[in-house]
């Protein structure tokens, strides 16, 4: 029997996957890793390997599974995978091919964020996500992105496993971006455990906050560049506090 709760996520619909960028960065990346343009570096490699194992994960084996505690478990493997890429991404030692496919990689996977447990803090991350003809969020497309495991496996194997020795890591150029976007940013701390800080960034010449922001990135370093013609870089904003609030690029 299909509780109320159910019904009414049901009707709120899935959101739809973003997946134009990781598209075209899991392309890339399988073409540069196949002509040995990319040797990755060993933090590149560390950060596959933790991917790695979020998109390889089992599900939980359960003597009594429900449709509800499968679902769940679904949702979960997919909510982790997204977290520990955001934490690889957000650390800034990856290099920037490494920094674009992990970013795409969160972009697809984003409508986990908060399914199906919801970050710990109010003030915690909270990115735009569509909402349900009720005002609700609407459900993750959980059959879509568990579709795109497989070939992220492929990807991320490859990523992972260890160069021969006396090898010497290949950074390939990646391609800088620029965008423009009307909004607000949010900058988002945690100096201990159970703590949460969040600050909007604003220009640090006129004190505007709303944009409409010249986003500039080379997967090294994100400028914001205000209407009155200041550009900045001392903004403290993490990769994913930009990126995940663009639109789909």
């Amino acid at each position: 029997m299909t509780s109320g709760h159910e019904t009414h996520r049901a009707a709120l619909g899935p959101r739809p996957l973003q997946t134009r960028a990781l598209t075209r960065e899991a392309g890339q990346a399988r073409q540069l890793l196949a002509a040995g343009e990319w040797r990755p570096a060993a933090a590149d490699s560390e950060a596959a390997v933790a991917v790695l194992d979020r998109l390889a994960a089992p599900l939980p084996a359960r003597r009594a599974a429900t449709a509800r505690t499968l679902a769940t478990d679904r949702d979960r493997r997919l909510q982790r995978l997204l977290r520990t890429t955001l934490h690889h991404l957000d650390a800034g030692t990856v290099s920037p091919p490494a920094a674009a496919l992990l970013a795409a990689v969160a972009r697809a996977f984003l409508p986990w964020h908060a399914t199906p447990n919801p970050p710990g803090a109010a003030a915690a991350p909270r990115y735009e996500t569509p909402a349900g003809p009720a005002g609700g969020l609407a459900v993750p497309p959980t059959e879509a992105g568990e579709v795109l495991l497989p070939d992220l496996i492929a990807l991320f194997a490859v990523l992972a496993s260890p160069s021969l020795p006396g090898t010497v890591p290949l950074t390939p150029p990646v391609e800088p971006w620029q965008v423009r976007y009307a909004g607000r940013f949010r900058r988002y701390g945690r100096p201990a455990f159970g703590v949460w800080t969040a600050e909007t960034v604003a220009c640090p010449a006129c004190g505007g906050k709303a944009g409409p922001w010249t986003v500039t990135c080379d997967w090294r370093l994100i400028s914001l560049g205000c209407p009155c013609g200041v550009v900045t870089h001392e903004h403290g904003l993490a990769f994913s506090e930009v990126w995940l609030l663009l639109p789909d690029m």
